[in-house]
């Protein structure tokens, strides 16, 4: 008895320390497509590409137990241009994450560079998880990620989670919350229903040019009707101006420069505000193999003749549960005025740019594989 006894003692000193070690886990994924873009000026590129559905990417991610339902948790990301070998930003060690937070009963608490809140809900906004050549809300650009971001995520409580960011510009003689990137979102999940907001809105420098805060608004509902499922989305943004790639190729309130966080407001393209409406399905045709279908419009609320229309079909086989080969045709539409591009993931390395998209048509195909690890 005294030895079962013993033993018994012993084994529940090992599970408590192993309950206590922290525990960190390496992860990523590889995701390599050949792209071949066309426009209506005649030209044409072909290149192999990186980041299609998921950019490709290197990752740690820790979590320890501290009991009574707290875990210290953390995660590290940097990504990759598989196709080169490169960082897919050099000026950054981990440039997609970089935090550590407190899991609790209350809900988790998280400190650092982050992923922004539309951008985590990306898989409820269309079949393609918000990517690929086809997304139109993808072509107009989705926020991503910020610097000194403060963060807070409830639990899932009667079906609804509540989001909740603010990222500081740390600039000096500026009080706490002048400005700064505020982000909100509300998910509602229950059944096979599932609807919800996901909001950023930002002031400019003080007495700057212009005004009008960057915001992005996204609605969004999708529905699993058992085979698959049918998404719709809105978004309502002015977060797009010109740079030397096309008429509106880029972002006002970008994801990366230093600081991140702040914009001078001195683009009038701050004053023009898009209405984006999308909708698409996909339909299970086997346990391994998906098919999807996906339209959306771009409206220039300013009537400057700037906005554009497009959407794709496209295919996804698993192989296994981490490897998927995939292809999609994609095409977009530019107004007159307008100059958005295909994009993905990650942006393609291999893309048109200024007269070959400015007003133009463009065709798009994507073949590929991903590989989670």
């Amino acid at each position: 008895m005294k030895k079962k006894f013993v033993a018994a003692c012993s084994l529940a000193g090992c599970a408590a320390l192993a309950q206590a070690e922290p525990s960190v886990t390496l992860y990523g994924d590889l995701d390599q497509y050949l792209g071949y873009i066309h426009s209506s000026s005649g030209n044409s590129v072909t290149g192999l590409n990186d980041g299609a559905i998921l950019r490709s990417r290197l990752g740690l991610r820790g979590m320890e137990e501290l009991g009574g339902g707290y875990q210290t948790r953390f995660t590290l990301e940097q990504g990759l241009n598989a196709n080169t070998g490169g960082a897919a930003d050099s000026s950054r060690l981990f440039d997609r994450q970089a935090w550590i937070g407190m899991n609790t009963p209350a809900g988790e608490f998280r400190i650092g560079r982050q992923n922004s809140i539309v951008f985590f809900i990306g898989g409820a906004i269309d079949y393609t998880e918000r990517t690929t050549y086809g997304s139109v809300i993808n072509t107009f650009g989705v926020p991503s990620r910020y610097d000194n971001d403060l963060s807070y995520k409830s639990p899932r409580m009667a079906g609804f989670q509540f989001d909740a960011h603010y990222a500081l510009t740390e600039t000096a003689g500026e009080s706490l919350g002048a400005r700064g990137v505020y982000q909100l979102g509300l998910d509602y999940s229950m059944g096979p229903y599932r609807i919800g907001y996901a909001g950023l809105w930002a002031k400019p420098a003080a007495r700057a040019q212009f005004s009008e805060k960057v915001v992005y608004h996204n609605l969004y509902a999708n529905y699993d009707y058992g085979k698959g499922k049918l998404y719709l989305a809105y978004v309502r943004s002015n977060n797009v101006t010109s740079n030397a790639n096309g008429n509106t190729a880029a972002a006002i309130l970008n994801n990366v420069s230093i600081p991140g966080n702040a914009f001078a407001g001195a683009n009038a393209d701050v004053q023009r505000m898009y209405d984006i409406y999308q909708v698409s399905a996909d339909y299970r045709l086997s346990p391994q193999w998906r098919i999807g279908a996906l339209y959306g419009v771009m409206q220039d609320t300013s009537h400057r003749d700037s906005g554009a229309q497009g959407g794709n079909l496209g295919t996804y086989y698993d192989l296994s549960k981490r490897t998927t080969l995939y292809g999609f045709a994609s095409y977009m539409k530019n107004d007159a005025n307008a100059g958005f591009r295909f994009s993905g993931s990650a942006g393609p390395t291999a893309n048109l740019a200024g007269a070959d998209i400015n007003g133009k048509n463009l065709v798009g195909l994507q073949a590929g594989i991903l590989h989670r690890f």
